[in-house]
């Protein structure tokens, strides 16, 4: 399987939100970031509502907001034209599967990130329970292909209860049927460990596994023996910072580095 490389357009604060731009000013920075990703050379990228904090939990008492989803389908549609060619992916943040994986559906996205899609965890949103349940059987409605990648043992959480992690990753490919797995460090932008990635490697049978934080050009190397993928947003910005536009030249160094091992 080919290494593959996403990176992720950071939204920024919508109507409604706390430091709220207009829905234009929304999906012009989405834009720009898209356009300098995809010039860098990346396969493809992943679309975040990251300036909505604090995040609503995702749930059905506590869902994304109407208007953020709207939103969300309103920039997916436009970056899926703009750029035919690259795998793009929604994440409906904290945690709200129906909300992307009807994004992804209506406007042809490729797959969708789930933080928690199988067990319990303690979160800066509260206790949040995965629905694998009730996520793939709303994706079989759709009548639907779109691609689930599921994260284990995310950052930002901390399991409801003692769990071993090769087991976590067995649980989420086969008893969740997640088709892709994610392993983060403890937060945004943290790198993970190369022995964490390869115990993932070990457990998630035929399912892809992608680091989802932290992967940059010093630890490239290392963590691509391990796994098929990494979902990179904090080291494509301007001076590494997340809060800053993507940098195409960020991009294009990282991912020389990548495709000269591959």
């Amino acid at each position: 399987m080919t290494f593959k490389v996403y990176g992720v357009v950071h939204l920024k604060a919508m109507p409604g939100d706390l430091d709220a731009r207009p829905f234009d000013a929304v999906l012009e920075a989405a834009s720009a970031d898209a356009k300098a990703l995809v010039d860098g050379g990346v396969d493809g990228f992943i679309i975040e509502n990251f300036g909505s904090t604090p995040f609503y939990k995702g749930t059905a008492d506590d869902p994304m907001p109407p208007h953020q989803v709207a939103m969300m389908a309103r920039v997916c549609t436009e970056l899926r034209r703009n750029h035919p060619n690259a795998l793009i992916g929604v994440n409906c943040l904290r945690n709200d599967a129906r909300a992307a994986i009807g994004v992804a559906a209506a406007c042809g996205s490729d797959f969708v990130r789930i933080n928690i899609h199988s067990g319990a965890y303690v979160t800066d949103q509260g206790v949040i329970e995965g629905e694998a349940a009730h996520t793939l059987r709303y994706r079989q409605s759709l009548d639907s292909s779109i691609r689930i990648f599921a994260d284990v043992l995310v950052k930002h959480a901390s399991p409801l209860g003692e769990v071993d992690l090769k087991q976590t990753v067995k649980d989420t490919v086969l008893r969740g049927r997640a088709d892709a797995v994610i392993v983060t460090g403890s937060g945004t932008g943290a790198p993970t460990s190369v022995s964490r990635v390869a115990d993932v490697k070990s457990a998630a049978g035929n399912a892809a596994v992608l680091i989802g934080s932290g992967f940059n050009p010093d630890n490239a190397e290392s963590l691509m023996k391990h796994a098929d993928g990494a979902i990179v947003g904090t080291y494509f910005k301007e001076d590494g910072d997340v809060a800053n536009p993507v940098m195409t030249s960020r991009v294009k160094t990282l991912m020389k580095l990548v495709k000269a091992r591959r």
